[in-house]
């Protein structure tokens, strides 16, 4: 995994988006990695209902970037001198979640930081937050933060999910990125909806049960094999569950106590996402703490 340089933080300046923001800052602090905070304003065009003069509102849209602009330096400069760390203030015009990603690659990030909710309008409501739409278009790992304490502890306790799909090995790695004195509990959920598949085309309960008890040896080995003390420290676990993946994760997150999940983003794509949702997605909206989605 490529070191991560370049960290990306967007805020409207709510108390959610504050929170992300500090954590951004302590993570940054903590790789040496340069800070990047952007605030995106919304055009007048994209509400409903606006029917403002084309040169109206790109004299409003400017004003409202002067604005920010001034919020978002001192910001920047409080962050400076509460981390010591470097912080690049950026604003754009436009609509947010496309703003950031398209920010976050011209500066090579290796991280976007956001916050589960922020700024609320009809718009938001219908089409979904900024965080959801930045989830499908983001080139980089995305940490949705959720956890509502303002000190912003260290990460104490991480599941980190994985399902044995293209790019899981990335997952423990940037785990321990992220939460580097953290207890790591890797996680894999046996998906009872195979099984059950398995049943209605007439498998018998004998070779279910040799199926499931081969299936369960081989997911052990190969868990041990990607989450490993060799590579992550002795401060590592392995766990295996049945249910339903989405649902079994962030309860098990819950009993546990923990304070990040880790899960891939990309376990399903076009039209098969789209309708059905996918594991990720389920968790990033269902779970009560952190959720780090790594690409």
């Amino acid at each position: 995994m490529q070191p991560i340089t370049h960290v990306v933080a967007g805020t409207d300046f709510s108390a959610e988006a504050d929170l992300a923001v500090n954590r951004a800052a302590l993570i940054s602090k903590a790789l040496g990695a340069k800070l990047h905070l952007i605030h995106v304003v919304h055009p007048l065009d994209l509400y409903a209902g606006s029917e403002l003069s084309f040169s109206f509102q790109t004299h409003y849209q400017q004003a409202q970037q002067e604005i920010v602009k001034t919020q978002i330096d001192t910001l920047a400069f409080q962050l400076r001198e509460q981390f010591n760390i470097a912080v690049e203030a950026a604003t754009r015009i436009g609509r947010a979640h496309t703003e950031i990603s398209q920010y976050a690659d011209q500066v090579n990030a290796g991280l976007v930081v956001t916050g589960a909710q922020g700024e609320h309008s009809l718009l938001e409501k219908l089409l979904g937050s900024t965080t959801s739409r930045l989830m499908t278009v983001s080139k980089c790992s995305i940490l949705i933060v959720k956890n509502k304490d303002a000190t912003t502890p260290p990460y104490r306790h991480v599941i980190a999910a994985v399902n044995f799909s293209a790019g899981a090995e990335k997952v423990p790695a940037l785990t321990r990125t992220i939460a580097p004195d953290a207890q790591i509990e890797g996680l894999l959920i046996f998906d009872t909806n195979q099984e059950a598949h398995m049943y209605k085309a007439g498998m018998n309960e004998a070779l279910l049960q040799q199926y499931r008890t081969q299936a369960l040896a081989d997911a052990d080995s190969r868990l041990s094999a990607i989450f490993n003390e060799q590579t992550l420290g002795t401060k590592v676990s392995r766990t295996i569950l049945s249910g339903y993946p989405s649902q079994s994760i962030c309860n098990h997150a819950k009993t546990q106590r923990a304070d990040l999940i880790t899960i891939g983003k990309n376990e399903k794509s076009g039209i098969e996402n789209w309708l059905l949702g996918s594991v990720s997605k389920g968790v990033a909206y269902s779970a009560t703490c952190d959720v780090l989605l790594t690409n």
